[in-house]
């Protein structure tokens, strides 16, 4: 191989690591999962609120990213440009869409004869099944290898359920 391929190749897997980062998707599931196990420590939540709970909690804390991402630039004294606020925005908006899918699962729990309760269940399911399903596609698209993958899983299923116990010991 050419020093020429060499370089390509080497650009060629930057870039793909460069569109590898699910951090602020592993963050938002796992912001989601403590998100209903917080409502559901205060008693029975109606599904809409709880709906509302989950995607405007994420909105709040991509604002919140995008400020401290933003206000950090400024800090370090680059300028502050309309592309840089929209690339910001860009990269923190899996926070957001991270929220969807347990507050999609709370909209049709009743499809699956769940009741309030059953519905929060499924929502950090699915919440912690993003979690450890964004940490091993992002690991693998950064072009980790497989026990890599495997072990950002597995941390990442720990982590849910660290979640997931604190749910049972606080509702019981």
């Amino acid at each position: 191989m050419s020093s020429t391929e060499q370089d390509t190749a080497a650009e060629s897997r930057t870039a793909r690591r460069s569109h590898a980062d699910y951090t602020g998707a592993v963050y938002g599931s796992m912001l989601a999962a403590s998100v209903v196990i917080g409502a559901s420590g205060l008693g029975e939540f109606p599904r809409l609120r709880l709906m509302l709970l989950l995607l405007v909690t994420g909105l709040v804390f991509w604002v919140g990213h995008v400020h401290a991402h933003l206000f950090g630039a400024r800090l370090a004294q680059r300028p502050l440009d309309r592309a840089t606020v929209v690339r910001v925005c860009r990269e923190e908006w899996p926070i957001v869409e991270a929220a969807v899918p347990p507050a999609v699962a709370v909209a049709v729990s009743p499809l699956f004869g769940l009741g309030v309760v059953g519905a929060g269940w499924l929502a950090v399911a699915v919440a912690v099944a993003g979690q450890v399903g964004w940490s091993a596609v992002g690991a693998r698209r950064a072009g980790a290898s497989w026990r890599l993958v495997a072990g950002t899983a597995a941390v990442n299923l720990l982590l849910g359920l660290a979640i997931i116990t604190f749910k049972l010991a606080v509702t019981h």
